[in-house]
């Protein structure tokens, strides 16, 4: 086959870090902790053995005066269900990749193998350092009773029976592992091609750790990990609408690179993302219907994204080439990689004759590598482009669908497909692509929650810059969902397939309002008082006044 070795290579850490492939957040969220440990950079843990729930189970039996009364088959029991995340759970092949990542340490204890985070760890960390408040809050409420320079633990008194027993399992066992930076694989922080995701996270973060001393860890760190998937999931959203407009114009526009000013230029913007969810959940309804066409109309932009990034990466190594062997290109002054900016200006008339010259020597190697020119091949060459562009639509028709397949279980992964949280819907069997599978975007329950908990922490009227707790009247949730995030559920966006709400659509909308309305109610945050819209309130679950403090300053 053709394009074998480097000539195929897709990835540019400039517009995403992860390679594109299923994501379980437990493990991003493991392989985070590392980093926040370690400054940023990825751990590398020298042990003796792989670990597997016998092991932990011997590590609390072993030690009575610590886990006083844990029989063998009730602590195997617990430890497998409770406190490890198993792969092929109940099968044959199950196998541990990690104790679930309550506390700072549990990265120390995993098994890389089967705890991949497939780049996702790094892009959230690169993200995250857009405030590096956001990564100090981290930093402390997972590893709050360590200390940072000698590594001792204290764990508090109010520290839950799971996360008490990492922390023994960290002691007991710390002697038999060595932890250390790899520093091997530095960072490497590309501007990013729109700042507004990255500041968007931080501050949801920020909000999500006010309420660590209200809320049980457990569900505060799944809260994180549905919060870190969805912000994932709206910066590559993003990206397939900004990185073909880039490399059209062969620059990034201005106000993306800086970040949009208010919340009126933000919901100008048109690249930002705008989903219209289906909340009662069941397909076939008038709602689900126009959350499907939505769904559709995005993942249908898959085949120009891929097209868009093989075109800045092959790019990038048209200027590594240029800088490695010619003096008519030198290397950023301080870093040793090209933005995905500088690498299109690489598009321009003065090295066009380099570019031809360089990836004419691709084409023909591509040929070279075929005993016989496929049909779809020979009508590539008979259009005339120029090397570059022949080059491109190469890697698409041989490596086109490849990717796009991994891309859509990567991002139906970070949308949390059939999980808590999920902001994306398909009836099973849908790749099948039968009747009623098509995906669409949802509202999940538990995701709800977590955009109530950050929405609902709000400035107080002190002026001392604290956030507390207060009630929200309902349209204003839905116009801040539609604000801050493109989620609607009352109205339908005016872009992307749609231009305003027909007759028929008036009624969907309706009754999508009525299911979000039930959907509050289901979880808590909302008591009916009126039909009336002044009186249709949600009340916070967490009462938070000024003196609450996450790790590091709110903003």
């Amino acid at each position: 086959m053709a394009l074998t070795g480097s000539l195929g290579t897709f990835h540019h850490p400039g517009i995403s870090r992860i390679d594109y492939k299923a994501l379980d957040m437990d493990r991003v969220l493991t392989a985070l902790l590392a980093r926040l440990w370690h400054q940023g950079l990825p751990s590398k843990i020298s042990r003796a053995k792989t670990l597997d729930v016998d092991v932990f189970v011997k590590l609390f039996l072993q030690h009575p005066e610590v886990f006083d009364g844990f029989d063998r088959e009730t602590t195997t029991r617990w430890t497998a269900t409770h406190l490890l995340d198993l792969v092929n759970r109940g099968k044959a092949t199950e196998a541990v990749a990690s104790p679930r990542p309550l506390h700072g340490f549990t990265y120390r204890f995993r098994n890389s193998r089967k705890s991949r985070p497939y780049g996702a760890d790094e892009q959230l960390y690169e993200m995250l350092s857009e405030d590096p408040g956001a990564l100090a809050g981290l930093r402390e409420f997972f590893f709050s009773d360590v200390d940072r320079a000698t590594g001792a633990i204290t764990p508090g008194p109010g520290t839950d029976v799971e996360t008490q027993a990492l922390l023994h399992l960290v002691e007991q066992a710390g002697n038999q592992m060595q932890d250390r930076p790899d520093t091997s694989k530095p960072r490497t922080p590309y501007p990013p091609l729109c700042a507004e995701p990255a500041r968007q996270l931080c501050q949801d973060v920020m909000r999500l750790l006010y309420h660590q001393d209200h809320m049980p860890r457990t569900v505060l760190v799944d809260y994180l990990k549905i919060l870190f998937a969805f912000h994932l999931s709206l910066y590559h959203l993003r990206m397939m609408k900004l990185l073909p407009a880039v490399v059209e114009a062969g620059a990034v526009p201005a106000s993306c690179r800086k970040g949009h000013a208010g919340k009126d230029a933000a919901d100008r913007c048109p690249y930002r993302v705008r989903l219209f969810l289906d909340v009662e959940g069941t397909p076939g309804t008038p709602a689900a219907v126009l959350a499907e066409r939505r769904a559709e109309i995005w993942y249908r932009r898959i085949p120009r994204f891929i097209q868009a990034t093989y075109q800045v990466k092959k790019l990038d190594d048209f200027a590594e080439h240029l800088a490695a062997k010619t003096d008519k290109l030198s290397r950023p002054r301080g870093r040793n990689y090209f933005t995905p900016e500088e690498a299109l200006r690489l598009l321009g008339k003065s090295y066009r004759k380099d570019r031809d010259a360089f990836f004419l020597q691709r084409t023909n190697r591509v040929r070279d590598e075929e005993e016989e020119t496929p049909a779809e091949l020979k009508q590539i060459t008979q259009l005339d482009l120029d090397p570059f562009d022949e080059y491109i639509e190469m890697l698409m028709h041989y490596k086109g669908r490849y990717y796009r397949r991994y891309f859509v279980d990567c991002l139906d992964s970070m949308l949390l497909k059939h999980r808590p949280g999920a902001l994306l819907a398909q009836p099973r069997g849908g790749r099948s692509g039968g009747e009623n599978s098509a995906r669409r975007f949802v509202l999940d329950a538990r995701l709800l929650e977590v955009l109530l908990q950050v929405s609902l922490l709000r400035e107080g009227n002190d002026s001392s810059g604290d956030l507390q707790t207060s009630p929200m009247r309902v349209d204003e949730f839905l116009a801040l969902l539609r604000d801050r995030y493109g989620l609607y559920i009352d109205q339908l966006p005016d872009s992307d397939g749609f231009s305003g709400a027909h007759l028929d659509d008036q009624a969907a909308l309706r009754a999508n309002s009525a299911a979000f309305l039930n959907r509050l109610r289901e979880i808590g945050y909302y008591q009916d008082m009126s039909d009336a819209y002044l009186t249709q309130t949600i009340i916070p679950r967490y009462a938070i006044g000024t003196v609450a403090k996450a790790g590091g300053a709110a903003r």
